[in-house]
């Protein structure tokens, strides 16, 4: 199975290829990003046949292929292979040309096309999801966006904070009443558990917590440190 999504508003992009994951990722199945830069030629072919040792079904999230030649030449020549796959592709691109984008039609199981819309609000929040998502790339985008938009360092940590809280929450509990939050953010957090481990929230607070301090305590530079600590999820 083959799913495509792409265009020039990568925020949206990426959103709705999580939400289609997210959908789709069951119990015992597993999630794992494709990157151009660790991509080896013949990758594809080869696990869009194979069989998991741990798990009936596994969902591949295909970042961005054509800022690789060899990646996005294996992906364009293998795409029968992957739609036919028991496994679930998922294809996150900006724009595609459109010969590409007919070929892809042809075989995808789904193809959504998201442009960026000029002049609309920035909601930090979008930072908050990227977070729970551990999409290092979307988040580093929004990050920058968010400075763009004269948000400072403390309001940008006081919202990964939040959101790193709302995970912890999630991880201890049973439901929402218990953690004390809305059904919607809860089944949220607790879905993004799935790629974001208690222990590696835990880290992530201290890191956040450190480099805040720090940075007030003029130890080091509280913009280039939150960067950083972006750029390590």
């Amino acid at each position: 199975m083959l799913k495509v999504f792409f265009g020039s508003d990568q925020i949206k992009v990426r959103q709705q290829a999580h939400f289609t994951i997210d959908e789709l990722l069951e119990p015992g199945s597993e999630l794992i990003r494709i990157e151009a830069d660790n991509y080896e030629i013949g990758q594809l072919l080869s696990i869009s046949s194979a069989s998991s040792l741990f798990s009936s079904q596994t969902i591949y999230l295909l970042e961005s292929p054509t800022t690789s030649d060899i990646f996005y030449k294996d992906l364009m020549d293998n795409l029968e292979a992957l739609a036919t796959s028991k496994h679930i592709f998922i294809m996150i691109e900006q724009d595609l040309t459109a010969a590409d984008k007919k070929t892809l039609t042809k075989l995808a199981d789904l193809i959504e096309e998201y442009k960026k819309v000029e002049g609309k609000k920035f909601n930090p929040f979008l930072m908050a999801d990227a977070l729970a998502l551990r999409d290092k790339r979307n988040l580093w985008l929004l990050f920058q966006e968010a400075k763009q938009n004269n948000y400072s360092a403390e309001e940008i940590i006081g919202t990964f904070w939040w959101q790193l809280k709302t995970l912890r929450l999630a991880a201890k509990t049973n439901n929402a009443a218990e953690a004390g939050m809305k059904d919607y953010p809860y089944k949220k957090a607790k879905s993004a558990l799935n790629t974001f481990k208690l222990t590696e929230v835990e880290k992530s607070t201290r890191a956040l917590l450190k480099l805040y301090h720090e940075g007030h305590g003029g130890k080091r530079d509280i913009d280039i440190a939150l960067e950083g600590w972006v750029l390590s999820l």
